[in-house]
């Protein structure tokens, strides 16, 4: 049974007709310890409200045919916000997190933070003038970022790999909640991502997921029993220096030797594929100057069917399965959802990495866990954004 005050029950019991779909108040009494007239009131005034809606009538079981309640997408607007070193999206959502609007901007040398907010400004500001919206309508926005972060404070602490300059330090929630004039939440990316990813997989009712983003570095989240874990500190890219190798490399001259990032990210990826190069390797990219090569390049070239490409992907792939049993054995979640650029640049990384993934799980006859690529893909950290604002904000 549930147990909140009368306030915090009808937040409850809009989660739980959201999370349902449509539901009668029959089915809602069964999770929630209060009268039934005072499931009728507090349904009349969420209705009254516009926060929820009748959608029809049930079928009889001898009497009246029940009422049937779902939410109302657009009660309110919400806004969500990735904030990544390779791109940054933002989205305009309903509030059954349908995707009305999206805007992706490419986190080059001119994109500062203050001129990523400003890109935000003008684009929600456009979005709700061609909607006819103003900020009340906007519920707030949630914001998916790299770390670490200090999530009470709203502020990216001491982000790496950025282009732009001024990415430490930076007070983001303020400069958002200034710029649009509406409440912003923030989150390392992977939460939010994991959250978006839980939300599409709703029906299956999965309690027990991580997720796994392989790109510049690589970022995982849990959650158990339907609820993120969370350790002391936040650093969610911590995951790539558990080390799988003690006698490996190391990245960029920091971390530990043989870490997980130093054979499954983008970053390792294109060292990796430089140095054959100047050793006279390299397949069609063989003429290449190394020094200029990217990730991009990489994928092109490995779309054309590149052997060499298709070796270094593949033994990517594999290092990622290593370092996927070795946190499955620990967690032992459902199912694991995989993401990045790194596992989007081929079916092949994504069914070599599952494959050595599975090779090495500890055997347990009653332990079989699922493995998915992401469901939203690029959209992923943004929709979990705006899910988690819709969670945490009193309305």
């Amino acid at each position: 049974m549930i147990t909140r005050t009368q306030f915090s029950i009808k937040k409850e019991v809009y989660r739980r007709i959201l999370h349902l779909g449509t539901v009668s108040k029959a089915d809602l009494m069964k999770d929630f310890p209060i009268t039934s007239s005072s499931m009728t009131r507090l349904l009349d005034e969420m209705t009254n409200q516009g926060m929820i809606r009748i959608s029809g009538l049930g079928s009889s079981t001898g009497g009246r045919k029940p009422i049937l309640f779902q939410t109302n997408p657009f009660y309110r607007y919400i806004l969500g916000l990735e904030i990544s070193r390779i791109y940054s999206t933002m989205g305009l959502y309903d509030m059954h997190l349908n995707l009305l609007e999206s805007k992706r901007w490419k986190m080059d040398q001119r994109m500062t933070p203050e001129n990523l907010v400003e890109s935000v400004g003008q684009e929600a500001t456009q979005w709700l003038d061609e909607k006819n919206l103003t900020t009340k309508d906007i519920l707030g926005m949630g914001v998916g970022a790299v770390g670490p972060l200090d999530r009470s404070r709203g502020i990216i602490k001491r982000a790496e790999f950025f282009q732009a300059s001024g990415w430490s330090g930076v007070p983001i929630r303020e400069l958002l909640e200034k710029r649009l004039n509406v409440p912003v939440r923030i989150d390392n990316g992977s939460n939010t991502a994991l959250l978006a990813e839980h939300w599409a997989m709703r029906g299956s009712e999965i309690r027990h997921l991580l997720y796994v983003h392989a790109g510049i570095g690589i970022r995982a989240a849990m959650m158990s029993d339907g609820r993120l874990i969370r350790g002391a500190v936040d650093p969610e890219d911590a995951v790539g220096q558990m080390v799988i190798d003690t006698g490996g490399p190391r990245l960029e001259e920091r971390g530990n030797y043989g870490a997980w990032e130093a054979f499954v990210s983008v970053r390792a990826l294109e060292k990796r594929v430089q140095a054959q190069l100047k050793l006279g390797r390299g397949g069609m990219l063989r003429d290449r100057n190394p020094e200029e090569l990217r990730f991009a390049d990489l994928t092109e070239a490995l779309s054309a069917g590149d052997a060499f490409m298709r070796e270094q992907f593949i033994e990517s792939a594999a290092y990622l399965g290593i370092g996927l049993a070795n946190l499955i054995n620990i967690l032992h979640p459902e199912c694991i959802v995989l993401g990045g650029p790194l596992v989007e640049a081929g079916e092949l990384v994504y069914e070599t990495a599952i494959e050595i993934a599975q090779k090495n799980l500890s055997q347990t006859q009653d332990y079989s866990p699922l493995f998915s690529r992401t469901k939203l893909q690029g959209n992923a950290v943004a929709a979990g954004g705006a899910f988690m604002l819709m969670n945490e904000l009193e309305f």
